[in-house]
């Protein structure tokens, strides 16, 4: 019996090759409905993980300073090391996020995975830009992402005029896109393992 992962359309892995180009030729594209609710989980995910990677720290905190004004003094001699370890701190929980929303939007867009992840980045893109212009039209009480730690944002007090800044516009925004890419080709892959059970049985090849 021919080996099922050679390619070619007399196999199990040609023909599912075969089924799925048919398939992604008509329900193929960027869907962005399930980029949304990619996007809602990535949200939901950067609230989460913000919140732990906080009790965390502040576990450590209290566990290493006997008194809060030791913290506190502590915590300014390390200012500069405090602020590395935050910036990857933000930059681990960004990529967790928006994989699981990208693997969300993969997963339920069934093809496509990297172009799932990148509607999912934008939809943040998109909301942002939205967000900025309210808090610029109608004052800073509009601002909703700025109570989200790492939501992507856009300065609106030109605060990305200093080097900080620009280096927190570069995690908040192209950290994101790779894990929500990375996440939506991930999800898109457990359809192909789907669709090759589905050709396996028709074929009659053990898995």
């Amino acid at each position: 019996m021919a080996d099922r992962n050679i390619a070619g359309s007399s196999t199990p892995r040609g023909r599912r090759n075969d089924v799925v180009a048919a398939e992604k030729e008509r329900f193929g594209g960027i869907k962005w409905g399930s980029a949304f609710f990619g996007w809602l989980t990535a949200i939901g995910m950067t609230v989460l993980l913000s919140a732990l990677a906080t009790a965390i720290g502040v576990g450590v905190g209290a566990a290493n300073s006997s008194t809060a004004e030791q913290a506190a003094e502590q915590a300014q001699q390390n200012a500069e090391t405090l602020g590395i370890v935050s910036g990857i701190v933000l930059a681990i929980v960004l990529f967790l996020a928006y994989y699981c929303g990208g693997y969300v939007a993969g997963r339920m867009a069934r093809f496509d995975g990297a172009k799932q992840g990148l509607a999912v980045w934008l939809w943040g893109i998109i909301v942002a830009i939205i967000v900025a212009i309210l808090a610029t039209v109608a004052g800073s009480q509009f601002n909703i992402l700025s109570d989200l730690n790492g939501a992507p944002q856009i300065p609106v007090d030109g605060s990305l005029m200093t080097a900080s800044g620009i280096i927190g516009l570069a995690i908040a925004f192209i950290v994101p896109l790779i894990g929500a890419i990375l996440g939506g080709k991930a999800g898109m892959r457990f359809h192909r393992k789907v669709d090759q059970a589905g050709i396996d049985h028709q074929t009659g090849v053990a898995g």
